[in-house]
């Protein structure tokens, strides 16, 4: 069982002799610092470096690559020794011609892992960007027992302020010895492998991450690769559009043409390791002239819940390019006619008559073929896609599948965190056969916002203000619902605030369960007293961080993630109480604080401009099938469809007890 780590979480250890794995997609220096009961590094026989890589209990690696192996050895410590910081730096430009800010290149991942192999803890190291050098993680003694400590410490200055900032004397002439070690070639540069690609009959590229407007930068023109269906980022669509887009575990903002070693950045999976990963599953192969068979989990991946993670996305990206053909097809036939037409009624003589009406009968008999070829070309792959979704739906773990799926019929509360979790749904209209998923990527990056506003339904239809507002707060239960459901126990908790008490009915699968950490929070006492909790957690644990003692925290304090559920705003918030929302959306993801807001934006109107940042920062969902989302790259509107539990299942109350009785006995 491995544990995921996030900044500034911990794990216990439970080996002493450890390996710990890196894999950073460009050439790197990894080194290993031993600290004293003050994190403080004594000198440098205290530092295990390409050029002196053993030390006692440490062994790292001779040379700058793309992926280490670093042997620790705790029982070989001595009793001076409390900290091993594991340190990684990108090679001085005379070394290594290469990348010199972390942001450049891929998001290195680390894993610690017993002598067989398997992991214990893992952490991706994202959010960097002008560093050079970053702590990792550190192994630390605490009570007589070892933890492993998820750091991300970033310095711009490279190995020079990171040594210094270990207070270590001589931080300079160390890293000049490192620097001048690889600059000889006493540690040779390995160059990264090349991307990998799917081995699938569809060439499923991975896509970089569209930048949006508000990122600094425009969606590329004439890209032929939608955006993956994971929607942790930041929106990219114009006025009214939400542009979807990946958490790819790297900095949002990474080029990947700047990275180095053999090709792009691989952004399809954080999680890297030191081999290829499995192949797919083998394909029945089809007969002379027939299709492939589909098979759940034909993609690449380390595990089956990776592979159909991978699977799902090359669906969105097969739907997303075929429907784009199609349109073009369309489009092209219909200004092939137009011009045809043109210039049959273009000459006076031609306009009347009979040699008129041929004309114009050719030109559109010509239409009808074009469209007639470009929608049986449509319609195969169409064909094709739904038998893959008939295989890949049923084999969806509970965070990804639907709520009527037979898994949550299964449901045991998990002892990790999954990669993504399940939205809803998306489909085009050329294509109403095929939902695809709409995942999101674990941990949560962005707050979601529930639009109760009214609205008329693509279909036509007409849903007044009240019946949104309590399909938006089920819709709201059916979301955070499914986050708790797919955290191990005691890793997630939900607040509610409900200031007139509006949504007790759609809140009941939580309050009659006990999910909650407290009953809902009414009244405007209530919103304050809710709000400024969860304020003072986000200073508490920022400060912890900033000063590198996350755990300094008081005893007792819930580490789990937070998620706050908003009904009804912004009825019972004052100016105060509207700042601190504002506070907890920007602030609160880095720490583990998430926002859920079931709201419609006009009755906010009141604060003009002022929330117009609030409501930019969360992605928009809405309780009804709606084409508000809009991938930037192929231009496709995409009709989204929320979630909801069917009519009369006790599916939710079913997998909210077993949340609930694991909990309880989490917390005894």
């Amino acid at each position: 069982m491995t544990a995921e780590l996030v900044r500034g979480q911990n794990h216990p250890l439970f080996q002493s002799r450890l390996e710990i794995r890196i894999s950073a997609g460009t050439p790197i220096v990894a080194a290993a610092a031993l600290g004293d009961e003050n994190g403080r590094i004594r000198g440098t026989a205290w530092v295990a470096h390409p050029g002196a890589p053993t030390q006692p209990g440490l062994e790292v690696s001779r040379q700058a690559a793309a992926d280490h192996r670093l042997a620790v050895d705790l029982d070989a410590m001595t009793d001076a020794v409390h900290r091993v910081s594991v340190l990684l730096a990108l090679p001085a430009p005379a070394g290594a011609p290469g990348p010199s800010r972390f942001g450049a290149v891929a998001a290195p991942f680390v894993a610690v892992t017993g002598l067989d192999g398997d992991e214990v803890a893992s952490y991706t190291i994202t959010g960097l960007e002008a560093e050079s050098a970053v702590v990792a993680l550190e192994l630390y003694r605490r009570q007589g027992a070892w933890k492993v400590r998820a750091v991300g410490q970033g310095y711009a200055g490279g190995l020079t302020e990171l040594l210094t900032d270990q207070g270590l004397p001589e931080a300079v002439q160390l890293a000049g010895s490192i620097n001048e070690a690889v600059a000889q070639g006493l540690a040779r540069s390995v160059q990264a492998p090349p991307p990998r690609t799917s081995d699938g009959d569809r060439s499923r590229q991975a896509a970089a991450p569209a930048v949006g407007p508000d990122q600094g930068g425009t969606a590329p023109q004439g890209a032929t690769g939608p955006v993956p269906p994971s929607y942790g980022g930041q929106p990219a669509g114009g006025p009214g559009q939400d542009g979807p887009q990946p958490a790819y575990g790297g900095a949002g903002t990474a080029d990947p043409s700047t990275a180095t070693g053999g090709g792009p950045v691989n952004y399809s999976h954080p999680r890297r390791q030191t081999s290829a990963p499995p192949p797919p599953p083998a394909a029945p192969q089809p007969r002379p002239g027939q299709p492939a068979q589909p098979v759940a989990g034909d993609a690449t991946g380390w595990s089956m819940e990776e592979r159909l993670y991978n699977q799902v996305w090359g669906m969105f990206e097969d739907l997303a390019r075929t429907t784009a053909a199609y349109r073009s097809a369309v489009d092209f036939a219909e200004s092939r006619m137009d011009k045809e037409l043109e210039q049959a009624l273009s000459d006076p003589r031609s306009r009347i008559g009979g040699q008129g009406d041929a004309a114009r009968e050719s030109a559109r008999a010509r239409h009808a073929e074009l469209v007639g070829q470009a929608r049986e070309s449509l319609d195969r792959d169409l064909a094709q896609l739904v038998a893959e979704a008939d295989v890949v739906e049923p084999a969806l773990p509970p965070a990804f599948a639907r709520w009527d799926n037979p898994a949550w019929h299964a449901y045991r509360v998990p002892m990790e965190i999954p990669m993504a979790l399940r939205l809803g749904d998306l489909r085009l209209p050329e294509a109403e056969r095929i939902r695809i998923p709409m995942l999101l990527r674990l941990p949560l990056e962005r707050g979601l916002w529930i639009d109760s506003g009214r609205t008329d339904g693509i279909d036509g239809s007409f849903t007044d203000s009240h019946d949104m507002r309590r399909l938006a707060m089920e819709t709201a239960v059916a979301h955070a619902a499914r986050l708790l459901a797919v955290y191990p126990a005691g890793e997630f908790t939900v607040h509610v605030i409900d200031p007139a008490g509006s949504g007790a009915q759609a809140l009941a699968p939580l309050t009659q369960t006990g999910v909650l950490a407290a009953p809902p929070a009414q009244g405007a006492a209530g919103v304050t007293d809710v709000l400024s909790r969860l304020t003072q957690r986000v200073d508490l644990v920022q400060m912890a961080l900033r000063g590198g003692a996350p755990d300094a925290l008081p005893p007792g304090f819930d580490t789990s993630q937070q998620l706050l559920v908003v009904n009804d705003f912004p009825h019972g918030f004052d100016d105060r109480a509207v700042n601190q929302l504002r506070y907890l959306a920007d602030e609160g993801p880095s720490v583990g604080v998430h926002l859920m807001m079931v709201a419609d934006r006009e009755e906010s109107a009141g604060y003009g401009p002022l929330l117009d940042p609030l409501w930019r920062s969360l992605l928009r969902l809405t309780p009804v099938p709606d084409d508000h989302l809009a991938d930037p790259w192929v231009g496709h509107a995409w009709t989204y469809e929320p979630p909801l539990v069917p009519p009369g299942s006790q599916v939710l109350h079913q997998v909210l007890t077993q949340v609930a009785a694991a909990r309880r006995s989490w917390n005894r």
